[in-house]
């Protein structure tokens, strides 16, 4: 176990190293690690970061060394967590902190993780008794995977944080037939079947348009949505925009009155609860964490994955119902507000002080095999 340096006994903020995504400047998408590592910078800790590399092998040899290099700075780490290939990243992250005697929380992301962890659950296990702590965005991800966590640090819920200053919000009381798509060109978010949806949405409404907005991942997907918007004859009323800087999502989101979510699979999307922070009314699929983030009726309308009919009507019945579009709009703010960074910051620096000051670290984790990732 690492006893916290001498700043941290005196009561001075000790130094995080976090270990995760940082390409936002690649790729116009920041993750909430960056958002979370800027605000506890801007709060006096002393912040490391690993990694910026794209590639592969540039990313797992900057993981594997950052807490070596960093150590005599560093009293607490935190370390995010994606199922599939990237699973790897985060084993290999875990077993470069042990050997460098740093605590360290996982935070848990993605609504694939627990059939990766049903398929794993060697592997995840693990993973999960080498951390001093686990969290995850949503009940959802905490309900699917506590069975892999030691019973005496259970996963907890620290919800992805907002800064609400950001996102201008409008009560949505007579919603126009203006939405919005924000999400990344990939078959997990089933971006094809926004232009189905907006199909027979113009069958109703034919002066209805949709902005899709998000960078694209380069499976074919932002293609093949342009290719059935024109096969459908709506794609005089689909923009297809690129991914947008982090600090423009709150302008671009308040342009529409609408927000659909067509995802396949999911966690806690940050889009949704962005939307939700604009007043927009969302119309998404049930899948995976949406169905405890959201509920139908009160502060959204839902829909089965893949159901073009389903949400279309959602989309009609809330431009023809202005009371209920209301009522989402006014709930959908609520609930954005209780994941503002002035909530759930406090709840950040309280888990890593306690990990810090020398919580005892459970056995270690198993040195990574090169071929360990599926």
């Amino acid at each position: 176990m690492k006893v916290a340096n001498a700043a941290t006994a005196d009561g001075e903020t000790p130094g995080v190293l976090f270990l995760g995504n940082f390409l936002s400047r690649r790729l116009h998408t920041r993750t909430v690690a960056e958002e979370l590592a800027e605000r506890l910078e801007g709060a006096g800790w002393k912040v490391f970061r690993a990694s910026r590399y794209p590639a592969k092998l540039p990313r797992l040899l900057d993981t594997l060394s950052a807490p070596l290099r960093h150590r005599r700075r560093v009293d607490v780490a935190q370390v995010d967590v994606y199922s599939g290939t990237a699973f790897f990243q985060a084993e290999a992250a875990a077993w470069a902190l042990r050997r460098a005697g740093t605590p360290f929380a996982l935070t848990l992301h993605g609504g694939e993780l627990p059939a990766f962890a049903r398929t794993h659950p060697k592997r995840v296990r693990r993973l999960f008794s080498a951390a001093g702590a686990i969290t995850a965005p949503s009940p959802f991800l905490v309900r699917e995977l506590a069975p892999y966590a030691p019973q005496e640090r259970p996963p907890e819920v620290i919800p992805n944080p907002l800064d609400l200053s950001a996102y201008p919000h409008r009560v949505r009381s007579r919603p126009e037939p203006r939405l919005v798509w924000l999400r990344a060109y990939h078959r997990t978010y089933n971006p094809e079947l926004a232009p189905r949806v907006l199909a027979r949405v113009a069958e109703r409404f034919p002066d209805v348009k949709l902005t899709m907005i998000g960078p694209d991942k380069g499976d074919g997907s932002r293609g093949a949505t342009l290719a059935a918007a024109r096969e459908l004859g709506v794609a005089d009323r689909l923009t297809l925009r690129g991914g947008v800087p982090k600090a423009q999502v709150g302008a671009e989101l308040a342009r529409g009155d609408l927000f659909l979510n067509t995802t396949n699979a999911d966690n806690t999307p940050v889009s949704v609860v962005e939307a939700m922070a604009c007043g927009l009314c969302v119309v998404s699929t049930e899948v995976g964490g949406l169905a405890t983030l959201l509920s139908h009726g009160e502060d959204a309308l839902l829909a089965p994955p893949g159901d073009d009919r389903t949400l279309a009507a959602a989309v009609v019945r809330l431009l023809e119902e202005p009371a209920l579009a209301e009522t989402l709009s006014r709930a959908g703010r609520r609930k954005a507000e209780e994941t503002d960074f002035a909530r759930v910051l406090p709840r950040w620096q309280d888990l890593l002080r306690r990990l810090a000051a020398g919580s005892p670290l459970p056995s270690p984790v198993s040195t990574p095999e090169a071929g360990a990732a599926p």
